[in-house]
């Protein structure tokens, strides 16, 4: 809802305070009557005509709104004045929105809560006068127990959502909360007795008053393109699995999104998470040109319910790629960044293009907006290491390499079976001389996911810069039988570059290209 004009006149105030305006115009006034009771004594002794008494008057009269200004758009300290860079009525608010805890009797509803909340997210993400905290990041602080204003600092952020999920059959109790960053206190708290088929508008709602409290103005926000509730379940299912990167999970994560269009064919965001499901499949999985063709089906279909939206955009750029129509691929991850510049995938999946492609500094580039963007998720990170490595800038490298292993660490923490942070965050430890512990973490995905061509490929790129050429040739060709293997990616795979020329290797290169 609007905030009062009550609390708008009260965070104006603290504002006047807080830019030192009101020490400041006091100060200039005590100053300014000092100086006229100076001339008052002063002035007629020495003979100075009247007129100099009354432009004296006039100056000190001027100067007080001036002041009151200058305070405002400046920082006066002791070192002297500098700009203010902060000036609210030029930056945009900020605002993380936290994972829903789960209150449901059985405790098993954690998808649910978790996509209601990305979907609030999601959602004020395309509102270009706001800038929304990366998933990534505010759902790393799930489990924390701490003070909204240290978190928000932590966060950068200026208000901080957070709620829980009571659900029960086809009951449903939502609570929401936006907290001020600033104080710890409430812009508002809302709680939400329905029955689940209005998780809709409860959604919209508390992403509307989100905008509506940090813009000061009434904003409409809609959060999903579907109105049915199965359907809606079916989709959050399906984003879960699909979130946790392996070859199964993305079998599982293409029957939920398929089951969401089988209730809900106009759902555009169920679509472009199926045609994903096909593209991924393709590029880790089952090369099986049938499955190009349903990617690239699945994601115009989103298309063309939902033209704007950015996720379908993002869709059709990874069916491109896996089709090698590079350039197609870029037109619509171009498309999806300018319709949501904070879209993770698009910057990634134009990483993936450009190395595809052989362009190292490019794809480099990208992994770099990547992690610009979410600055807590690991992927891109990663990748942008093994180029820099492989373009021979290791001292820069290994930089960055530290900042990525702190990452996974948290990561790991909270999801101890994600084989990908594992494979990947081994291939950093390696670079920077943890050899050891790097061995440790490719064997927990090895017995985590055996069997995945995925983890296959990257446990033998990982030895393949230990140098220990027949343990990498073993696992790159079990990657090979197991599922598909980009033959692009792996001539351009710095990493394997020990491999090369190793008749095993080179045989390899002849099976991948048919």
């Amino acid at each position: 809802m609007r905030k009062s004009a009550r609390r708008i006149l009260s965070e104006f105030s603290s504002e006047l305070a807080r830019r030192k305006v009101y020490s400041s115009v006091a100060t200039y006034a005590v100053a300014a009557w000092i100086l006229l009771q100076i001339g008052e004594v002063t002035f007629e002794p020495l003979g100075m005509p009247e007129w100099v008494m009354t432009f004296l008057v006039i100056v000190a009269i001027v100067g007080l709104p001036v002041t009151a200004i200058a305070a405002w758009l400046f920082d006066i300290t002791p070192s002297g004045i500098r700009r203010d860079s902060e000036d609210i009525f030029k930056s945009k608010p900020t605002v993380a929105v936290l994972p829903f805890s789960d209150l449901s009797p059985d405790g098993d509803q954690g998808y649910f809560c978790d996509g209601v909340a990305e979907e609030i997210l999601n959602a004020l993400t395309r509102i270009e006068e706001l800038h929304v905290i990366a998933r990534m990041s505010s759902f790393r602080c799930r489990h924390e127990d701490t003070d909204f204003r240290d978190l928000g600092a932590k966060l950068g952020a200026d208000a901080i959502l957070d709620g829980s999920v009571r659900k029960s059959g086809d009951q449903l109790r939502v609570t929401a909360r936006l907290i001020n960053v600033a104080d710890g206190l409430q812009y508002w708290s809302k709680t939400f007795d329905r029955e689940l088929k209005d998780i809709f508008s409860i959604q919209d709602d508390i992403a509307s008053s989100i905008a509506e409290s940090l813009l000061n103005t009434l904003t409409s926000v809609k959060t999903t393109t579907s109105q049915d509730v199965m359907a809606y379940e079916y989709y959050l299912r399906g984003k879960q699995f699909l979130n946790r990167f392996r070859r199964f999970d993305l079998e599982f994560a293409r029957q939920m999104f398929h089951q969401a269009i089988e209730r809900d064919p106009e759902f555009a965001q169920a679509w472009a998470g199926y045609a994903d499901c096909y593209s991924l499949e393709v590029m880790y999985a089952n090369p099986d040109p049938a499955f190009k063709d349903k990617a690239r089906e699945a994601c115009h279909e989103a298309l063309k319910l939902s033209p704007d939206l950015a996720e379908a955009h993002a869709a059709c750029g990874l069916a491109m790629l896996i089709s090698d129509r590079f350039a197609d691929a870029e037109k619509y991850l171009d498309q999806a960044i300018k319709l949501n510049p904070c879209l993770y995938e698009a910057y990634y999946y134009y990483g993936r293009t450009r190395f595809h492609q052989g362009d190292m500094e490019g794809a480099s580039n990208w992994f770099a907006k990547a992690a610009s963007v979410n600055p807590e998720e690991y992927q891109a990170r990663m990748l942008r290491i093994q180029i820099l490595r492989g373009l021979g800038r290791p001292d820069e490298a290994k930089v960055e390499a530290k900042e990525a292993i702190a990452i996974v660490e948290r990561h790991i923490e909270w999801h101890p079976d994600d084989v990908r942070a594992l494979h990947l965050g081994a291939g950093s430890l390696i670079l920077l001389g943890e050899t050891e512990r790097a061995e440790q973490w490719l064997q927990r995905a090895l017995q985590i996911a055996p069997d995945d061509s995925i983890v296959l490929y990257n446990v033998a790129c990982n030895y393949a810069t230990l140098n220990e050429v027949d343990v990498a040739l073993d696992y790159l060709e079990r990657a090979v039988d197991a599922g598909t293997v980009s033959l692009e990616w792996t001539k351009n795979d710095s990493d394997l570059q020990s491999l090369h020329g190793h008749p095993r290797y080179e045989a390899l290169l002849q099976k991948l290209a048919g």
